[in-house]
């Protein structure tokens, strides 16, 4: 099974302009706690992600509520290819520890994301049971 199968096609997006204020009422609106940031309205080029964990922890602990997007997202940001393996996406959520994995095309644009949930519908449930796990470990780097 292949990535494209069980993604998210053209999920919301945000770009670093976006005010954070505006990217939580979307979250919220959909109902989602990731959002990928892209280039621009005009490119789905994927430079970033901001979760509901970077607003919590980056703006409102901080008490910085003006902040725009670019100042708390992600920059560096793990991503798959419609194409790859479902197992090769597990195998990279649970190595990086990220619940939601950016789909992009060969040219880097943003395609769709594969959530956590995803892969409990989808994938076998012995390699799913196991990449849930490996998520969820004190201390991972991520909680996208």
């Amino acid at each position: 099974m292949k990535a494209q199968e069980i993604m998210t096609k053209n999920p919301r997006t945000v770009t670093p302009d976006t005010s954070v204020q505006e990217a939580a009422r979307l979250m919220k609106d959909d109902d989602v706690g990731v959002l990928p940031v892209v280039e621009s309205t005009q490119s789905k080029k994927l430079v970033g992600i901001i979760t509901d964990r970077d607003i919590t922890i980056r703006v409102v602990a901080e008490g910085r509520a003006s902040a725009q997007v670019r100042e708390v997202m992600s920059a560096s940001v793990r991503s798959c290819k419609p194409d790859d393996s479902v197992k090769d996406v597990m195998d990279l959520m649970g190595r990086e520890q990220v619940r939601r994995m950016p789909i992009v095309d060969q040219r880097g644009d943003l395609v769709g994301i594969v959530a956590q949930a995803d892969l409990v519908l989808e994938a076998d449930d012995e390699k799913a049971e196991s990449t849930i796990e490996k998520i969820s470990r004190p201390g991972g780097a991520h909680s996208s």
